[in-house]
C-alpha cells in the first residue's frame, strides 16, 4: 500500500500537468531523459530532480560570492550572481506561470543558467575568452559544470531540456522549449533592471540619467518596468507556440541595456577591472606553468580534456574572493621575522 501510494505522487503531477499546462509546454513524462538512465524518484519528476541537484551543488553555493557588477561589493543590498540567479528564477517562473508552461522545468533551467560564471563578472569571462585557445564562455561553461565538473567529474547527469536551456539561454540562443526562452527572456529582463539599481546605489548614475524614451514605455521604477515587460510577453504569447515581447517593448528595453553598457558596464571601476584582468592573467599563466600547484580535482580533469581546460575550469569556478586569495598566495610574499622586525 505505502508503495502504490509512492507511485500516486508522481503520476498525480504527470496527470496535473496534463489538465491545466498549455499544450506547448514541455510535459515532465514527455522528457528526453538523461545521458545516464536512472531509477525514477517515487515522489518527484527529472525536472524537480534536476532542479534539486542544481541547488546542493557546490557551484550554486559560490554564487553568492560572485561578482555581477560591481566587485566585493560592502553594501549588503547590491546583486550577487545568486541573487540575479533567484530574480531570473523569479521572473521567469511568473512568465512560464502565466502561459500555462512548466515551472519545474523553468525553474530549474533558472537556477542552472550561470553556474559557469567566473569571478569578476563578464571582466573575468573577457580574459579567459581572450587566454584560451578555444575560447570561453560562460553558458558553455555552466553546461560543462553540470556535465562534467559538478560530483568530482563525474557531473549532475541533468536532463536534456534542462541542459539545453542551460547552454541556450543567452540572448543569441535558441532553446528547445518554451521554458527556456522563458528564462533567456527572464535574464534580460533581470539584469538590465536589477543592475540599474545597484548602479543607482553606488552614485554611478542616477534615476533621472535613464533615457526618456524607454522610461515613458516601461515605468520609472524596477517593479514597473518589470510588470509591463511581463504584461507584454503574456498578451503576445498566450496560446501561442512562443515566449516573445512585442516589438515596442523589445526595443525599449534594448535601449536601456545599451544605456547601461555605455555608462556603467564598461565604466564602472575601471581600476578594480584592470586589476582583475592582471590578477586572472597571472593566474593563468602560473598554473599553465605549474598544473601541479592546482587542486587534485583539476589535475584529474587535465588528464582528461588538457592543461589548458582544466585551469580555466579550476579559473572560473572561483569565486572574487577566493580568487584574490589564490593570488596573493602566490603572488604577494609572506612578511618574516628578521633579528626581532617583521619586514
Amino acid at each position: 500500500m505505502a508503495s502504490e501510494k509512492k507511485q500516486t505522487v508522481r503520476a498525480r503531477i504527470f496527470e496535473s500537468e496534463e489538465r491545466f499546462l498549455s499544450p506547448y509546454a514541455k510535459k515532465s513524462k514527455d522528457t528526453l531523459g538523461r545521458e545516464r538512465a536512472e531509477t525514477p524518484c517515487e515522489f518527484r519528476t527529472d525536472f524537480q530532480r534536476d532542479r534539486d541537484r542544481i541547488v546542493y551543488s557546490n557551484s550554486f553555493k559560490r554564487l553568492k560570492n560572485k561578482t555581477q557588477v560591481f566587485f566585493a561589493p560592502m553594501g549588503d543590498h547590491y546583486i550577487t550572481r545568486l541573487t540575479h540567479t533567484f530574480d531570473v528564477s523569479q521572473i521567469a517562473r511568473s512568465i512560464a506561470r502565466s502561459l500555462g508552461l512548466n515551472e519545474d522545468l523553468t525553474e530549474a533551467i533558472a537556477l542552472g543558467h550561470d553556474l559557469g560564471h567566473t569571478p569578476f563578472g563578464h571582466v573575468g569571462e573577457k580574459v579567459l575568452s581572450q587566454l584560451s585557445s578555444t575560447g570561453f564562455k560562460h553558458n558553455e561553461q555552466s553546461l560543462r559544470v553540470v556535465d562534467v565538473i559538478e560530483k568530482e567529474g563525474k557531473g549532475l547527469n541533468l536532463t536534456q531540456e534542462v541542459r539545453d536551456g542551460i547552454l541556450q539561454h543567452t540572448s543569441t540562443g535558441k532553446p528547445m522549449t518554451l521554458e527556456g526562452a522563458a528564462v533567456s527572456l527572464a535574464d534580460r529582463i533581470a539584469y538590465i533592471n536589477h543592475d540599474i539599481e545597484d548602479a543607482i546605489r553606488a552614485k554611478v548614475i542616477k534615476a533621472e540619467d535613464l533615457p526618456k524614451g524607454p522610461v515613458e514605455t516601461l515605468g520609472n521604477r524596477t517593479s514597473e518596468r518589470i510588470r509591463t515587460t511581463l504584461a507584454d510577453i503574456y498578451e503576445n504569447s498566450y496560446g501561442k507556440n512562443q515566449v516573445r515581447m512585442s516589438e515596442e517593448i523589445e526595443k525599449a528595453s534594448w535601449e536601456l541595456r545599451s544605456f547601461m553598457f555605455a555608462r556603467v558596464y564598461k565604466l564602472t571601476n575601471v581600476s578594480m577591472q584592470e586589476r582583475a584582468e592582471r590578477m586572472l592573467t597571472q593566474m593563468f599563466e602560473y598554473f599553465s606553468k605549474y598544473p601541479e600547484k592546482m587542486p587534485s580535482p583539476y589535475l584529474r580533469l587535465m588528464e582528461k580534456y588538457g592543461k589548458e581546460r582544466a585551469v580555466c575550469d579550476y579559473l572560473s569556478g572561483m569565486t572574487d574572493r577566493y580568487a584574490i586569495s589564490v593570488f596573493e598566495d602566490i603572488f604577494i610574499p609572506p612578511t618574516f621575522s628578521l633579528g626581532g622586525v617583521t619586514v
